[in-house]
């Protein structure tokens, strides 16, 4: 007796739902998709009891009353008819699997109405079993209601999670849809009450400050071969606590892509503190037969001919526009920042939110400050006492040949690296760290207040007072000149009598040596020594010793954990990074008010000042407003 058996199409049918409709959220995107290739402007989507109940309502062009059945064929479409048709994809479903699975497993009612007909046209299917079509009243377009998802196959409906989750699920799948579709208005409503409506926006741009709530953004674009990348994406002070806010599309679908959100965190890298990840959407547009569409059965994931060039091309489409610094003012007298804005839209004082994460409120002093400023005699900050300890602080940096080794060493030797120089002995800087401002700029246009608790500058302007970490803000600007130095090919090496000897794990030797041509652009001779050592030949002069395994091994867990996605000009920075934090004044060192004006001057030359390189933020805003407000003065 024969133990193979031909399946019957219900069983079939089955299997296929388990594939294209594995929750609620799917069955949404998979409707929503077949409205907007019908060509649909307006998409109302209600759903109820965790999206086991669904109707989706559209304007599009509608269905001839013979293809109702049809449609819910298995493998019946109209978007393809040949194998080649598959390279050459600009509709968002294809395969004809998916209203056929969510017929199997639900009730489906189909109603649709073409422009011209005098009526609609319905049809009713039962788990997979069609009714007879039926002319009905109806509004152009197609009406689709699905109901009593899996009740069928029970085994099915109890994997389902809680109505919430669902919910929030098909929350997050019909924002991706709307944003993916800006001129396209869309309706939800959730178990009876309407919780979003998008009206029709005119580019992406608005659609995504309409939907994420988060104005300004700021857009950036990038070529890279035939991949081109265009993204709309918040500032640093608007972070997220996971990176479900990187929305990614290729061709317009909404994606899951491990390396494309890489990229994207790659753009914002020295600009957030460890656990933030950014707030942005990108889009990923590239010749269709570079790109295959059919490699999941819910279309979530893609395959890249190159997966190199979609990646430069995502990072450098946010990070163009990142290292333009478009969120800070010019000057610090123009109401442009966040608080500087509220305070002139509000100036009866009423409630207002900081879209900046650096508006916080007036710290302490009592707990900040030393107990002997705090006297009526001393209550303002008294320029005397930051001029007791003589720091020279330069409006440049010395770049030539600066002694790095003993600049790491010593505070003397920082007041070394802080030497002024006229401008007839400064290098030229490389294109990518030319001061961008040629005359004085938002931070040296601050008034300078004084210091606090030795360790901020406290200045101000029309509209608030703006506190200035100066160790955050010198440490971006070492942090600036030595990658200048760097990619100015102005970095000098120390060979090693014998190779320095770093211990680490077997994967991570494997992994850095593989770049370890790539690695010696940075002045880092490396070989192998054993399976779980590896030896340095020679450094650059400003990496001191005891902290170079540690830069390498931490570079190498890099490599292995990012793979190709961890680029030499990473290496660099993280490199330069630590270098900066070790180099530069620190917190509690006294400052004149000449050597914080002069900081702030620096500041101005490099946009990306706001933050320290390792993304802490150099500078918390408090608006007047707020502090008239605390005192009382408005209600």
């Amino acid at each position: 007796m024969s133990e193979i058996h031909v399946l019957s199409p219900e069983v079939v049918d089955q299997i296929a739902a388990g594939e294209v409709v594995e929750r609620p959220a799917h069955l949404v995107k998979e409707l929503v998709e077949n409205s907007i290739d019908a060509g649909a402007t307006r998409v109302h989507v209600e759903y109820f009891d965790g999206g086991r109940n669904v109707k989706v309502i559209d304007n599009g062009k509608g269905m001839a009353p013979a293809d109702l059945p049809k449609a819910l064929e298995r493998f019946a479409t109209s978007k393809i008819k040949k194998t080649d048709d598959l390279w050459k994809l600009r509709t968002f479903g294809f395969r004809g699997e998916a209203l056929a699975s969510i017929a199997a497993v639900s009730k489906i009612t189909l109603t649709s109405r073409r422009k011209g007909d005098e009526q609609a046209h319905q049809l009713i299917s039962e788990f997979g079993k069609k009714s007879e079509i039926n002319k009905i009243g109806g509004s152009e377009g197609t009406t689709i209601l699905m109901e009593n998802l899996f009740e069928n196959t029970p085994a099915r409906l109890k994997f389902l999670k809680s109505d919430a989750a669902e919910h929030t699920a098909i929350k997050t799948t019909l924002k991706a849809m709307a944003l993916s579709h800006f001129d396209v208005e869309f309706r939800i409503q959730e178990n009876g009450k309407l919780i979003n409506f998008w009206p029709a926006c005119n580019n992406r741009k608005d659609r995504v400050e309409q939907i994420l709530e988060i104005k300004p953004m700021f857009e950036g674009e990038a070529v890279r071969e035939n991949v081109k990348a265009y993204a709309v994406f918040a500032d640093p002070h608007n972070v997220a606590k996971t990176s479900k806010n990187i929305w990614l599309f290729a061709q317009n679908r909404w994606i899951q892509d491990r390396s494309l959100q890489a990229a994207v965190n790659e753009a914002y890298r020295s600009l957030l503190m460890h656990g933030e990840f950014p707030i942005a959407a990108v889009w990923v547009e590239l010749d269709p037969d570079c790109v295959d569409v059919n490699i999941h059965p819910t279309k979530s994931q893609v395959k890249f001919q190159d997966p190199s060039l979609a990646f430069r091309a995502v990072a450098g489409s946010v990070r163009s526009t990142l290292e333009q610094a478009p969120w800070i003012p010019k000057t610090a007298g123009s109401v442009s920042s966040a608080a500087g804005r509220m305070a002139s839209a509000d100036p009866s004082g009423a409630e207002a939110t900081s879209e900046f994460k650096t508006t916080q409120g007036l710290p302490n002093f009592a707990k900040s400050m030393p107990k002997e400023n705090l006297s009526f005699e001393d209550s303002s900050l008294q320029v005397t006492q930051f001029q007791k300890k003589d720091f020279s602080f330069p409006t440049t940096f010395q770049q030539t040949k600066l002694d790095y080794q003993t600049l790491a060493d010593s505070a003397a030797a920082r007041e070394e690296l802080m030497t002024p120089t006229s401008p007839a002995q400064q290098t030229p800087l490389t294109e990518e760290a030319t001061p961008q401002t040629s005359g004085g700029g938002y931070w040296s246009s601050l008034e300078v207040l004084g210091q606090a608790n030795l360790t901020y500058i406290v200045t101000q302007n029309r509209d608030k007072i703006v506190f200035v970490d100066q160790h955050a803000a010198h440490e971006r600007v070492a942090f600036e000149r030595l990658m200048s130095a760097w990619k100015g090919g102005k970095i000098d090496i120390q060979d090693f009598l014998f190779p320095l000897a770093i211990d680490m794990s077997p994967e991570k030797v494997e992994g850095i040596l593989l770049l370890a041509k790539d690695i010696e652009r940075l002045g880092v001779h490396i070989e192998a020594l054993g399976p779980g050592t590896v030896g340095v030949k020679a450094a650059p002069l400003f990496i001191k010793e005891s902290i170079l395994g540690k830069v390498l091994d931490r570079m190498a867990g890099e490599i292995v954990e990012q793979g190709g996605s961890y680029s030499l000009e990473r290496a660099v920075g993280d490199i330069c990074a630590t270098m900066a934090c070790h180099s530069v004044v620190r917190a509690g060192q006294a400052l004149s008010i000449e050597q914080m004006k002069n900081l702030l001057k620096e500041m101005d030359q490099f946009p990306l000042s706001s933050f320290c390189p390792h993304g802490r933020p150099v500078s918390v805003e408090y608006p007047f407003y707020k502090l008239e407000k605390d005192f009382g003065r408005i209600v």
